[in-house]
């Protein structure tokens, strides 16, 4: 007669445990190889979209110098380019660790949420989250972020960002920290 033990409430404990300290280090091996900041931004106006890579992006808020399909892109959606370079490369002043507590609270949640309807995932899913990342990312280095730096540590692969409510989002994020900082 063969008899099969049932299995104890130890033993399953213990493949439980093991179990949970194995999926995230397994999750993070099968993730090391990928992106972890946004390469390429889909720049939406009203009914014109344009990929643009992040560096070329970056380039025109640096130096002001146009990239040939973003110059007939800003054309074509009857865009000033100094105002997108101007929301672009704004800065806003806050210390990361108060950046955190703000995000991370009732007003910060919807201000992200407000942000991922103009700074998004292609899916949308996860916008909140994502955000969050960033926006601290940004603040990390140097207490100061802009909505450039925000688009460079967003951390899928492209983002998508609706240009006519892009100056609209600064302003929020802007009016949002300096109202904490003061009352603080």
């Amino acid at each position: 007669m063969i008899r099969i033990a049932a299995p104890t409430m130890k033993s399953l404990n213990s493949t439980i445990g093991r179990t949970l300290i194995w999926l995230p280090l397994i999750w993070l091996g099968l993730n090391l190889g990928r992106v972890n900041a946004a390469e390429k931004i889909v720049l939406k106006y009203r009914i014109f979209e344009a990929s643009i890579s992040v560096s070329e992006l970056a380039t025109f808020a640096e130096t002001g110098e146009l990239s040939p399909a973003l110059q007939t892109y800003l054309t074509l959606a009857g865009r000033d380019p100094q105002e997108l370079r101007t929301a672009l490369t704004e800065k806003v002043n806050v210390s990361p660790q108060l950046l955190d507590r703000v995000l991370n609270s009732l007003p910060g949640e919807i201000l992200l949420d407000q942000v991922g309807q103009v700074i998004h995932t292609p899916a949308g899913r996860a916008d909140r989250q994502a955000l969050r990342a960033a926006i601290v990312l940004s603040a990390t280095p140097d207490s100061n972020l802009t909505l450039l730096e925000i688009m460079q540590n967003y951390p899928t692969s492209e983002v998508q960002v609706e240009g006519d409510r892009l100056v609209q989002v600064y302003n929020q994020l802007s009016t949002l920290i300096n109202q904490v900082k003061n009352w603080l």
